[in-house]
């Protein structure tokens, strides 16, 4: 165990991973070392960043709680502290639970850790970050919590009511970051077409795109987690008519039947989802779509998972993720149905819903082949350089394998041609280094 290293393992979406890497940046100026996920923990504290959104991923949160308080307890390691979405939403049943961890900490105050182990806090660097990203991306959390009432959802018992971050202090983090070296910003939040509302007393996400595309340095912006109702159609626009913000919309739908979308409180119907969806594809040519869809919820028939299925096939969505209900204590539905799809029935669905969209997705990498795509390099492995298009989001999406005939930049964007398909991703050779071309 080496002194004054922190090891800190971070569990569940992104969010928590700007949390983990804005911990990391303090521990960093109190002369710590910092290693984050390492495939082998090595320092004397470890600090667990805990999710607690749904079933699995509270199991595997607690299975790595538990694994390390092992090695708290014949002292492999000296201190054990746990933060994050588990332990804000089951504080008091954790500490009665693992007596081993030294304190438990929740989604926000986990600031309080280096006040704990006798170490200062520097407001001065609290929107800096150590990235765990490669350094020409980073994740910008411009929004924390949720003001929507979805049937399934513990998010809003966990994180609170919606809070945006002025525009002026999500500017000053993007400037940061580019000068670090960041090129790409993927912008996330729980919801994104909130943002703005709570403290402007309106949508201003499409104010807030705009501003961070006028940013000299910052090349690509994505944008992650919308939500359908109310959607601002005015951020259409911006993204159509800004060359550095990508073609990519993550919009989570759950569903396509009217009884199930009702269950679930979304207020939206499908009539208007459809509607929203052709008003995006008329309003930004070659966008790609990524959205999510719920199978197994309370009272989901047979028919409405055929709906759902016919709706994905019609819509054809260039990207997308599907999970079974699960039932959290607490949400409206845990409080007013009963989970009355059989696991086998949720699993089968999830089955035919991911076949389905696996076609689907193959098909539109096939029409890809022959294209050239301005492609970003991520990494290399000993075969190929690995890439992404503009329309890839890291770790969630597609990416371009180039074979290793000359050198490439990691972090770099390339004019590369598409010969060919390997599973759900591209194969390509580039064609041109010189000059960056955003819109394809």
């Amino acid at each position: 165990m080496k002194e004054n290293q922190v090891d800190i393992i971070t569990l569940g979406c992104s969010k928590n991973l700007v949390d983990s890497e804005l911990l990391m940046r303090q521990f960093a100026a109190n002369g710590y070392t910092v290693k984050h996920d390492p495939v082998k923990t090595s320092g004397n504290i470890v600090i667990i960043n805990t999710c607690g959104f749904i079933g699995d991923a509270k199991e595997e949160s607690i299975h790595m709680i538990l694994k390390f308080a092992k090695a708290r307890k014949v002292k492999r390691i000296k201190q054990l502290f746990v933060m994050g979405c588990l332990s804000e939403r089951y504080l008091k049943e954790l500490k009665e639970l693992i007596p081993e961890v030294d304190k438990f900490y929740g989604k926000f105050n986990w600031k309080a850790l280096m006040a704990d182990l006798g170490k200062s806090y520097h407001n001065e660097l609290s929107h800096e970050r150590s990235l765990t990203t490669p350094p020409h991306y980073a994740y910008l959390k411009i929004a924390e919590g949720c003001n929507r009432t979805c049937s399934y959802c513990s998010i809003p018992m966990i994180t609170g009511k919606y809070q945006s971050r002025p525009i002026e202090e999500v500017e000053t983090e993007v400037r940061t970051l580019v000068r670090q070296g960041v090129k790409e910003f993927q912008l996330i939040a729980q919801d994104l077409t909130y943002y703005g509302k709570d403290i402007y007393n309106q949508y201003a996400i499409a104010e807030l795109v705009k501003r961070i595309s006028e940013i000299e340095g910052v090349e690509w912006i994505r944008l992650h987690y919308a939500y359908p109702t109310h959607f601002p159609l005015d951020l259409l626009r911006v993204i159509r008519e800004k060359s550095n913000i990508c073609n990519y919309l993550d919009i989570a739908l759950q569903h396509s039947s009217n009884a199930i979308l009702k269950k679930m409180r979304r207020n939206i119907t499908k009539e208007e989802t459809v509607h929203l969806l052709q008003t995006i594809r008329e309003e930004v040519p070659g966008i790609h779509l990524r959205t999510t869809m719920m199978v197994g919820h309370p009272d989901e028939t047979e028919e409405d998972f055929q709906e759902l299925l016919d709706f994905v096939k019609t819509m054809r969505f260039e990207r997308l993720g599907g999970f079974p209900y699960s039932e959290e204590e607490g949400t409206y539905s845990a409080l007013h149905y009963q989970d009355n799809v059989d696991e086998e029935t949720k699993q089968r669905r999830m089955d035919d819903l991911m076949n389905a969209q696996e076609t689907i997705a193959g098909e539109i990498n096939e029409s890809k082949v022959g294209q050239i795509l301005q492609v970003i390099i991520d990494r290399e492995d000993p075969d190929y350089y690995i890439g992404r298009t503009e329309f890839d989001s890291p770790e969630v999406d597609p990416e371009v394998l180039i074979h290793k005939s000359e050198k490439l930049m990691e972090g770099n964007f390339y004019s590369v041609k598409i010969i060919g398909t390997q599973s759900y991703d591209l194969l390509g050779t580039v064609i041109s280094k010189k000059g960056i071309q955003y819109k394809i």
